[in-house]
């Protein structure tokens, strides 16, 4: 499966000017059911909004207390991941993320450039989710901008009726029985921030049959997932990724996704962390193909068919 490329050409520049011009002729499909010279919204009641915003946060959360698969953190490996669980209806699948804005180091390339290189054969999974690209050469293809990766998957995977996004939300510990992750302990990101600077705030929890860990490469709370794997004694070690090597990064990445403890997924970079794998630097495809495998990670955990067992 491919997707058209978008191309700067002389073409394209005429499509430009014509719908520019249809524009300025309000040549539009469509027109507004509002007189924007003269608007006035309907009235509201302030407690209403308040009422609405509560009420379906704590219906969430009462919902979501028990999920099959929580996956933390909301970057582009677990998005990847929760697009290619969430295909199956029948799963319930939960995201936290400890940042207000969702999609990880994906909103931008490497460096603070826009572009995202995307090596193949990754491209057929941007097809998939609908992004656009440049196919250069037989080796990689660019989307124009990062973030119209990251806003394109959100806005999909965030209509599935299958599928809840909690931001701002920090998972501060797992829950463990027997041997077998079961879940996460949850608090608000900045509770956890400030533990430190006020008496002590109780966590939540999510019970889950499967977590899928894609906190990322270390810092404030990346890598956290195997970090607290670590201290209770369920891998030995956390290594660290080691210096960037893009051709055996990626390949790595994807090659150990993996449940590396019962009920337990790690995915993206934290893949690197946990078993020293070479960082990757800013170049996507093993994102996107490491969360599509730790879905099928999660799926064969769950019992359910899944690409792995093919």
């Amino acid at each position: 499966m491919s997707a058209t490329p978008v191309r700067s050409t002389s073409s394209t520049a005429t499509t430009i000017a014509a719908a520019t011009a249809q524009i300025g002729n309000l040549n539009l499909v469509g027109h507004p059911q509002y007189d924007l010279n003269n608007l006035k919204f309907n009235p509201i009641r302030e407690a209403d909004v308040s009422r609405e915003m509560t009420r379906r946060y704590m219906t969430d959360m009462i919902d979501h207390a028990e999920t099959d698969v929580v996956i933390i953190g909301a970057g582009s490996a677990g998005l990847s991941c929760a697009w290619e669980l969430s295909k199956n209806p029948k799963i319930q699948v939960t995201v936290i993320e400890q940042s207000v804005s969702p999609g990880g180091g994906a909103w931008l390339g490497g460096q603070l450039f826009s572009a995202m290189i995307v090596r193949k054969p990754a491209h057929h999974f941007l097809a998939e989710v609908g992004v656009p690209f440049d196919d250069c050469n037989e080796n990689y293809v660019v989307v124009k901008h990062a973030a119209l990766f990251t806003s394109t998957i959100m806005s999909k995977l965030l209509a599935r009726p299958n599928v809840k996004l909690f931001n701002a939300l920090a998972a501060e510990d797992l829950i463990v029985k027997n041997g077998r992750v079961a879940g996460v302990v949850t608090n608000w990101t900045l509770v956890t921030l400030h533990h430190d600077t006020q008496s002590c705030m109780d966590p939540n929890v999510i019970e889950a049959k499967v977590v899928v860990s894609s906190t990322g490469h270390d810092g404030p709370m990346g890598a956290s997932g195997v970090k607290r794997l670590q201290k209770i004694g369920l891998v030995k070690e956390v290594p660290g990724m080691i210096a960037l090597d893009m051709n055996a990064a990626e390949d790595g990445i994807v090659s150990h996704t993996r449940e590396v403890v019962p009920g337990m997924v790690i995915t993206g970079m934290e893949v690197a962390e946990l078993d020293g794998v070479p960082r990757m630097g800013p170049t996507f495809g093993a994102m996107m193909l490491s969360g599509q495998k730790a879905a099928h990670c999660a799926m064969k955990s769950l019992g359910l068919p899944n690409l792995l067992d093919v």
